[in-house]
């Protein structure tokens, strides 16, 4: 019979082990339940003037799309970030872009829309809004940044897109939070992966890849995976010198890459 500190010893250890097991399924249910809370960050629509919003219906939501409406064949269709307000950007993209119409889709949650974000909710959304623009433009570019350049190439590699811009773009978000959280299962409990790789391959149209050197969110790497990803030939990789995640559109250089991706 073990001596009585021995035993008491024995009994903590295993209550110790008891707590942290718990703690850590704790946490684990907790990144299940408000894990979109964590990828999805709503910003509210700060150009509301008139003319410049579209809403689209879809089958659970109402979607407002700011916009800079022009006749003709170009429309430019923009999917933002996940803490963006894509209204931000009407003034430099109806400066670069005079011969476009502007589409710039604030998804669920977001500027005014309804419903709540999701994956497939937005890469359904941005298939809807795609055919009613297409409808009336016969030369659609499909612009997408940080998490919007996943939504961009899964709805490129569905629909006939002229050009495809991806900014800041990444190889997955199920990649991207492996290395956030690497103690966690991220692979089983993560409910919106946004594959990109997995959609890169089918891409046709020329392809314009836009990096920051000095980007903190997505790395380098992740950038070039999903680079590697596209039929040789397809896609360009041009990366900003001296710029990071967020502070890449402020450079002239930004713009101009952009324009030549048109």
């Amino acid at each position: 019979m073990p001596p009585p500190n021995v035993s008491r010893m024995s009994r903590t250890l295993v209550l110790l082990v008891v707590i942290v097991a718990a703690l850590y399924l704790a946490l684990c249910l907790a990144l299940l339940v408000f894990q979109r809370a964590l990828i999805y960050y709503p910003q509210a629509r700060h150009i509301d003037s008139p003319g410049s919003l579209l809403t689209l219906t879809v089958a659970d939501a109402q979607l407002n799309i700011t916009v800079r409406p022009h006749e003709g064949p170009n429309a430019l269709i923009y999917f933002g970030g996940n803490a963006e307000d894509v209204s931000r950007n009407l003034p430099s993209f109806s400066q670069a872009f005079p011969d476009y119409a502007l589409y710039l889709m604030h998804y669920r949650g977001y500027g005014g829309s309804s419903g709540s974000p999701s994956e497939e909710a937005i890469a359904g959304d941005a298939l809807a809004l795609f055919d009613q623009v297409r409808a009336t433009h016969t030369h659609v570019a499909v612009v997408g940044r940080s998490l919007g350049s996943g939504v961009a190439v899964r709805l490129a590699s569905q629909r006939a897109v002229a050009r495809l811009v991806l900014i800041t773009p990444y190889n997955s978000l199920e990649e991207l939070a492996v290395r956030q959280f690497p103690v966690f299962p991220v692979t089983w409990l993560l409910k919106d992966k946004f594959e990109s790789w997995r959609y890169a391959p089918l891409i046709t149209v020329p392809t314009q890849l836009i990096a920051a050197e000095r980007d903190g969110v997505i790395p380098a790497a992740s950038t070039e995976r999903l680079f590697a990803r596209f039929t040789k030939g397809v896609a360009s990789l041009k990366v900003i010198p001296g710029v990071g995640h967020n502070s890449i559109s402020e450079t002239p250089e930004y713009l101009e890459t952009l324009k030549k991706g048109l």
